[in-house]
């Protein structure tokens, strides 16, 4: 009989990324091979994303993709665009099956049942009704060297922009017992980092206030694993960041120092009418108070470029409050239309081409304020996490989430070495691994081994 074929593909966010990695794990269980999605396969998986028109007309595009390579193959959607559109989903055609965010965990039990038949089963329910965290068995991560883990679903900021919270649905955390769970089994497989994902994280156990849950807590337990030696955190909005979680994120040596803190937009008039629920003044003294405490924090941010009534004035007070914050990396996106959001009806609309201009001035300013912050660690000594090698040259990232590069052996993959930072080119640093020449010795820290 021959062996069982699926191809994955995903688009998005980190959670989706995530996600991914728990549904190979699911087909893998079920002696399924994992192939390229540009190869023929028995069934595809599209894990989708709807944030943006263009993602939404990507994540079609996969589906199309796959339906054309294999029309006999079963073709699975799931994720926020099979949330937010399954009609558009089905008039496509050809589909088998259609999840919604909450129902992704459901994929294995259905499996069986798509062997019946051509008919599209659509499971998508009322995401505003979900109380439960849906939890999907973490991936085996056969080709990373750190670890994510989602510890977090929904939102409920309802950003005037966003489709997020009509997505994802309403906050729910997963249990400490359980995150702690898995970060000790994730330790015992070998892993040092682990990098901890949410919808919106920093509301991490708001639902479960009788259980004193929240993100500075679980950290503190994190931190406490015996073997684990870095912490990542995913996005945080700066309306969570109080001093409690400041305090936890500054006092250990685990958690990385580096935040990244979305802005979205530099002007006040402009953040009000997103609901962004902070005004540029306070944004700006959330960060100095970090770095009060983490001198050498790397903050990095989202903004959006071209919101409806951005005017020129606008953003000249984005592109001088983003000079007069400086940043560590930013992520620049233009403003994309979404159905069923309030900014969608708003008045003046800005054009596609002026968007376009202004993202690239903005990313222009933003290449500049990285290579500034690269600069702070030349001469400097970096712990690194080594992810790859290509032709003798080692690839990871530094706690400051810089990426280093470096002589060294493939050995090294999946270990912590303190690299010397002699230079740097582009979006990278350069160096050398500390005692050793061109690799040589033995400058591990710590082994996934």
């Amino acid at each position: 009989m021959p062996e069982k074929t699926c191809a994955l593909y995903t688009l998005g966010c980190k959670v989706n990324q995530y996600e991914t990695e728990a549904l190979k794990k699911v087909f893998r269980d079920r002696g399924y091979k994992l192939v390229d999605f540009k190869e023929k396969a028995d069934v595809y998986v599209i894990n989708t994303c709807a944030v943006t028109s263009l993602s939404a007309s990507k994540s079609r595009q996969a589906i199309r993709k796959a339906l054309k390579q294999n029309p006999q193959a079963k073709v699975i959607v799931v994720g926020c665009y099979a949330q937010a559109s399954p009609q558009e989903i089905q008039e496509i055609g050809g589909v088998a099956l259609i999840l919604g965010t909450q129902e992704k965990n459901r994929l294995g039990e259905l499996l069986d049942s798509l062997a019946e038949g051509q008919d599209t089963h659509c499971l998508v329910g009322d995401i505003g009704q979900a109380t439960e965290f849906s939890h999907l068995d973490t991936g085996d991560y056969q080709e990373r060297t750190r670890a994510f883990i989602k510890i977090q679903e929904g939102c409920e900021q309802f950003c005037s922009y966003c489709l997020i919270p009509y997505m994802r649905g309403p906050m729910r955390s997963r249990s400490q017992e359980k995150v702690l769970e898995e970060v000790q089994r994730l330790v015992a497989e070998g892993f040092l980092e682990v990098v901890l994902i949410g919808i919106h994280l920093g509301v991490y156990g708001k639902e479960k206030t009788e259980r004193g849950e929240n993100l500075a807590s679980l950290l503190e337990q994190i931190v406490r694993v015996e073997g684990l030696q870095r912490v990542r955190l995913g996005s945080l909005e700066p309306t969570d960041i109080d001093d409690g979680l400041l305090e936890v994120i500054s006092t250990s040596e685990k958690i990385c120092p580096h935040l990244h803190i979305p802005l979205q937009s530099g002007d006040n008039e402009i953040l009000q009418a997103m609901n962004r629920g902070y005004t540029t003044a306070e944004y700006a003294r959330l960060i100095e108070r970090i770095r009060e405490r983490i001198p050498l924090a790397a903050i990095s941010t989202d903004i959006m470029v071209g919101f409806p009534g951005e005017t020129e004035q606008h953003f000249a007070n984005i592109m001088s409050f983003v000079e007069k914050v400086g940043f560590s990396r930013i992520h620049v996106f233009p403003y994309s239309k979404r159905p069923g959001t309030p900014a969608a009806q708003f008045p003046n609309q800005v054009a596609a081409k002026v968007k376009e201009e202004r993202s690239e001035q903005l990313r222009n300013l933003a290449a500049q304020m990285a290579l500034e912050f690269q600069k702070k660690f030349l001469g400097k000594t970096q712990k690194v996490l080594v992810e790859e090698e290509k032709r003798g040259i080692l690839e990871g990232l530094t706690p400051h989430y810089l990426k280093a590069v470096f002589p060294g052996t493939e050995e090294l993959i999946g270990k912590i070495v303190e690299v010397e930072i002699m230079g740097m080119r582009d979006d990278h640093l350069e160096g050398k691994i500390k005692g050793g020449e061109n690799g040589e010795g033995d400058p591990s820290l710590s082994s996934t081994n």
